[in-house]
């Protein structure tokens, strides 16, 4: 049968960011605050004679898993179950770097630590522009605010226990904005002048954000008028075209635009969840 591990890694939801360009892959990355959620990666490895991915149903792009694996120069068969869209603000690119490196870790007896496996997750992101802070807020749970780039960035993590519901109407190229200069000047200057100390004020600098940045969908107005009029906190998913809210007196407003999903704060970063070295 062989050496088999099964992971998981959380997503999580980016509220405001701020592009920071260093002179390595470490170095650069964001600044920003964001919320690690409960749904995230599962990815399921056994080591095997060649490398063999399937995501979900098969219709999903298996490049970064496969980067994983030759970068480490393994093989495996791998099987990966995603909780929430692609592409739509949830960070699943970097959830399944990290579920990967870990299984990796697990299956081949690598030895690589929690913080480096971090790096590499944070720099396959960077060097591939799939994301800027999602590895770094994503080792670890809770409400995440960063305030370097790179996985030693992290000063705050908070463990607020509201409910929090999201809507997601498709995705945005993360690496199209990312990329583009111009966007990251008006991102730049819409960046929060201070660091949240609660989650209350981590939503009033997302909605902040969102409302100056120039990243806002305009598919996404209605929602955050709607939740605005109810004294419902939202703010949009960063980089996806969805909004994400917290109460439970959210799930009913975004009901009016979409199938809500529910949420929670994660409480820990990856984990193992199964391993079997037989």
């Amino acid at each position: 049968m062989g050496r088999s591990c099964v992971t998981f890694a959380p997503g999580h939801i980016s509220g405001y960011f701020k592009r920071i360009d260093g002179d390595s892959v470490q170095t650069t990355g964001s600044l920003g605050a964001g919320i690690v959620i409960d749904k995230g990666v599962t990815v399921r490895m056994q080591e095997a004679d060649k490398i063999n991915i399937k995501i979900g149903d098969g219709t999903a792009d298996d490049w970064l898993i496969r980067e994983v694996l030759t970068s480490l120069g393994v093989k495996a068969d791998v099987r990966v179950t995603v909780g929430m869209p692609m592409g739509a603000g949830f960070g699943m690119s970097a959830a399944g770097l990290l579920a990967a490196y870990h299984a990796a870790n697990c299956v081949f007896f690598l030895g690589l630590s929690a913080e480096e496996i971090s790096k590499k997750a944070h720099a396959v992101e960077v060097a591939f522009g799939t994301g800027l802070g999602d590895a770094a807020a994503a080792s670890g749970g809770g409400l995440v605010v960063r305030t370097r780039p790179g996985i030693a960035g992290v000063k705050l993590r908070l463990y607020p226990k509201d409910e929090l519901w999201a809507v997601t109407f498709g995705s945005i190229s993360t690496h199209d904005v990312i990329t583009s200069e111009e966007k990251m000047h008006q991102v730049a200057a819409a960046f929060p002048g201070k660091e949240p100390a609660t989650l209350a004020e981590f939503m009033e600098n997302s909605a902040s954000f969102t409302e100056k940045s120039g990243l806002l969908p305009p598919n996404l107005l209605p929602v955050l008028a709607a939740c605005k009029e109810a004294g419902v906190p939202a703010s949009m998913t960063m980089l996806g075209n969805g909004v994400f809210a917290v109460g439970p007196a959210a799930e009913k407003i975004l009901q009016k635009f979409g199938e809500p999903v529910r949420l929670h704060v994660s409480s820990s970063g990856p984990v193992i969840l199964e391993e079997n070295h037989v």
